[in-house]
């Protein structure tokens, strides 16, 4: 008999539950913490990107206190790393979320957001483009996410999706010191720049 400890045990309870197609949210919330970050999209475990980049989680940052000072009497904002249950085989982990205040609970449960909230924002990296792009688009429409933006650092701009008719149009962008304009949050009031002023820049190694 092979006896396997600590990680190995670990990483054959993960292998095991890999093979057993479709996952559900109860076996990725059961699953031994390997100090990575999953999401479960249509059933299937998928390791996200390595851990962001300073300058990356200084953009978060700085977003959700810009929301926070415009609409914190309408909107909660929460940070990565939390669990948005859109159903019982899909769980994504957007990097900022904002649920209205008039939905806290239906929406903000004790294992995290379940159902759809009211704006997920996604910020590029090297690693991230094609998942923040493709997969997690796909899913945000499929749960009909009313508003979408995507933070571009390397090209200094916001891509604002919103909902129309089941898809997400081409999209409004901002970019230096275009005002942000959204129906949905008509408290927020900075631009790309506000941002991107008070990011410093990081020595190369």
């Amino acid at each position: 008999m092979v006896v396997l400890e600590g990680d190995a045990v670990n990483d054959k309870k993960k292998d095991d539950l890999v093979r057993e197609r479709p996952m559900t949210y109860e076996d990725y919330a059961n699953m031994p913490d390997d100090g990575n970050r999953y999401e479960l999209v249509d059933g299937v475990l998928e390791l996200m990107s390595p851990a962001p980049s300073p300058t990356h989680q200084m953009i978060s940052s700085e977003i959700q206190q810009r929301i926070k000072d415009d609409c914190e009497q309408d909107y909660i904002t929460f940070v990565a790393p939390i669990d948005v249950i859109f159903a019982e085989k899909v769980v994504r982990q957007p990097d900022l979320v904002l649920v209205h205040r008039d939905r806290f609970s239906e929406i903000v449960k004790k294992r995290g957001l379940v159902g759809t909230p009211d704006l997920v924002v996604e910020i590029l990296s090297p690693y991230s483009v094609k998942r923040d792009r493709e997969s997690k688009m796909r899913s945000y429409v499929t749960y009909k996410v009313p508003e979408f933006w995507i933070v571009d650092p390397a090209n200094e701009a916001l891509e604002q999706y919103i909902l129309e008719n089941d898809h997400y149009p081409l999209p409004n962008v901002y970019t230096e010191d275009d005002n942000i304009q959204s129906e949905r949050l008509q408290c927020v009031s900075f631009c790309i720049n506000d941002i991107l002023e008070n990011i410093p820049e990081i020595p190369a190694d």
